[in-house]
C-alpha cells in the first residue's frame, strides 16, 4: 500500500513553530505506518539576507527593542492586504520562494501543514495560480490570531481554543474549515514521565519544591540575573532548574553561579526532552510562547509568565491569566514575590494545577493528523 505523504513546513524564527511541526511529525510516525512525513524549515531554502531578516533580526529585535516589535506586530495586523507595504513584503517573499517550491515538488506531498504564516502565504498564491493541487492546512501556534495567518485557498485551520476559532471566523475563514485542536506538543507530554526518575537524572531531590525557569529556545531573558535574584530567597527553600536553551554564554554563566549553590541551582542547556524537566517542577517561570505554555498546560503546571514579548506573547499571557493558570511578573522583585507567595500556598498551587490540566490538550497533534488523514 502506498504511503500518504505529509509535508510539514515551519520557520525557525524562535523555536515554537519548529517544535509544533516536530510534534505533528512525531505523532504521525508513532500513530501510523502508512504515513510518510517530511519536515522542512523554510529558512533553509531562502537567501542569507532573507534568513537574517526572518530569524537573526527577529531575535535581536525582540531582545533589544521589544516595544518596536510590538508596534510592528499591531501595525501589520491592521495593515490593508492590498497596501503598499504588504505588496512589497509579498514580492520579496516570492523572490525567495523558488528553492522551497522545488523541494515541495520533489517530495510530492498528499497534504501540507504550515506551522508558520510565511509558507502558508506562499502556497496560497500557488494554489490561486493552479500550480499546487494538494490540500494545505495551517496550524496557528499562539492563543491569538494575527491577520498574517489568514490566507485564501487553505483546506483548514487548526486553532488553540474556542476564542481563536472565533477570531478565525471573524477574519473570513469558513466555520467548516476551522478545527479546535489545541497547539501540538510532543506525544511525551501526554504521558508525563516519572518524577523520581527524572529528578535522579538531573541530581535534584524530588521531595523538595522545585521551580523551572525557562528562557525560550534562544535563551532570552537575562536568566543569570533572574536566577541570582531567586536564589536570594531562603524561605521557602526550593531548588531551581534553569533552561538556557542554545545560549551557551548564558549556560556558562549559570554553571559558574551554580558553584555557589550546588544543592539549589541546576543549569540545563538545550534539550529535546523538556517534559523530563517539567516533570520535576512544581512551578514554571517562562516567557509565554505558545508552544511552551501549551506544554505546561499539557503537564498541568502552574506558571509565572515573565517578560512577555509585546504582541503574540502578551496575548498568550492575557489568556493564561484570565484562565487562572498563571501569574504575571513585571520585574525581578515581583517575580521573587510571586514565587514566594505560590510556594507558601499549596492550595493555590493545587487549584492552578487543576485548571491547567483542564486546559491542556496533549492530544492536539493526534487530532491534527486525524483531521488531515480523514479528509
Amino acid at each position: 500500500m502506498q504511503k500518504k505523504k505529509i509535508l510539514l513546513l515551519s520557520v525557525s524564527a524562535g523555536a515554537g513553530h519548529y517544535r509544533a511541526a516536530e510534534a505533528i511529525r512525531a505523532q504521525a510516525l508513532s500513530s501510523s505506518s502508512s504515513l510518510e512525513v517530511c519536515h522542512l524549515d523554510v529558512m533553509q531554502f531562502v537567501t542569507a539576507a532573507f534568513r537574517k531578516i526572518y530569524t537573526s533580526f527577529y531575535i535581536k529585535l525582540i531582545n533589544k527593542a521589544p516595544s518596536l516589535w510590538g508596534y510592528l506586530y499591531h501595525a501589520s495586523n491592521g495593515a490593508q492586504a492590498d497596501g503598499t507595504i504588504e505588496r512589497l513584503r509579498r514580492s520579496i517573499e516570492r523572490l525567495n520562494a523558488r528553492p522551497l517550491l522545488q523541494a515541495i515538488a520533489d517530495f510530492a506531498p498528499d497534504a501540507i501543514v504550515c506551522t508558520h504564516f510565511l509558507p502558508a502565504e506562499m502556497l496560497s498564491r500557488l494554489i490561486r495560480k493552479n500550480r499546487l493541487h494538494c490540500p494545505v492546512w495551517v496550524q496557528v501556534t499562539d492563543f491569538d490570531l494575527h491577520r498574517m495567518w489568514v490566507h485564501e485557498h487553505m483546506s483548514g485551520y487548526f486553532a488553540a481554543n474556542e476564542e481563536v476559532a472565533d477570531r478565525m471566523q471573524k477574519n473570513g475563514i469558513c466555520v467548516e474549515h476551522i478545527h479546535i485542536t489545541g497547539i501540538p506538543v510532543m506525544p511525551a507530554f501526554g504521558t508525563p514521565p516519572d518524577k523520581a526518575l527524572c529528578a535522579a537524572d538531573i541530581g535534584i531531590n524530588p521531595a523538595r519544591p522545585c521551580v523551572l525557569l525557562m528562557g525560550g529556545g534562544a535563551g532570552i531573558g537575562g536568566l543569570e540575573t533572574v536566577s541570582q535574584r531567586l536564589l536570594e530567597i531562603t524561605e521557602p527553600d526550593f531548588q531551581l532548574i534553569v533552561l538556557a536553551g542554545k545560549n551557551l554564554q548564558t549556560l556558562s554563566a549559570l554553571q559558574t553561579l551554580a558553584q555557589q549553590f550546588p544543592t539549589r541551582l541546576f543549569p540545563q542547556g538545550y534539550t529535546s526532552h523538556v517534559e523530563r524537566l517539567m516533570a520535576c517542577a512544581d512551578l514554571v517561570i517562562t516567557k509565554p510562547g505558545g508552544l511552551t505554555t501549551a506544554e505546561c498546560l499539557a503537564m498541568g503546571l502552574p506558571m509565572i509568565v515573565n517578560s512577555p514579548i509585546p504582541g503574540q506573547e502578551e496575548k498568550n499571557a492575557d489568556f493564561l491569566l484570565e484562565q487562572g493558570v498563571a501569574l504575571k511578573a513585571y520585574d525581578d522583585i515581583s517575580l521573587a514575590y510571586r514565587v514566594t507567595t505560590l510556594l507558601t500556598s499549596p492550595p493555590t498551587l493545587s487549584m492552578m494545577r487543576d485548571k491547567a490540566r483542564l486546559l491542556g490538550k496533549p492530544d492536539a497533534a493526534a487530532k491534527v493528523i486525524q483531521q488531515i488523514c480523514g479528509s
